[in-house]
């Protein structure tokens, strides 16, 4: 799969935002990167897939009340109510991104290191039941 220089740019960005929002998790819901990771996985997921996508995509009858939720858990965010926003941003997260799990699980399972471990018969019961088979 080939990505443009825009998609490669939104990938390092979208990349960058996780590794913010989990530092800022780890320094005990720190407002600042918290912020700073939010900013930088929007702009990530905007430069990948586009922007008239992004739009689409947050305003589809049926991830309403997940973008509301993610929207949401960023505003509380910025109004210095870290737990709570961060809480209410994972619920929307999941609205949200939950049907791409099961392909991304699918692709991990290809990995060479990681895919055994994911074929663990303890640790793919949890797993969505789509990404159970070996490929």
């Amino acid at each position: 799969m080939w990505l443009s220089d825009t998609q490669k740019i939104g990938v390092g960005l979208t990349a960058f935002g996780v590794f913010f929002m989990t530092l800022g998790v780890f320094m005990l819901f720190d407002v600042g990167l918290l912020a700073i990771g939010n900013l930088l996985f929007i702009s990530g997921i905007t430069a990948i897939i586009g922007p008239r996508s992004t739009l689409v995509f947050f305003s589809r009858r049926e991830k309403l009340k997940g973008t509301i939720c993610f929207v949401g858990g960023i505003v509380f965010v910025l109004l210095k109510w870290p737990i709570f926003g961060f809480l209410l941003e994972i619920f929307g997260f999941l609205n949200l991104f939950g049907d791409f799990f099961p392909v991304i699980f699918g692709f991990l399972k290809r990995l060479p290191i990681i895919g055994p471990i994911l074929c663990h018969p303890a640790i793919s019961r949890v797993l969505p039941r789509e990404s159970r088979t070996r490929v």
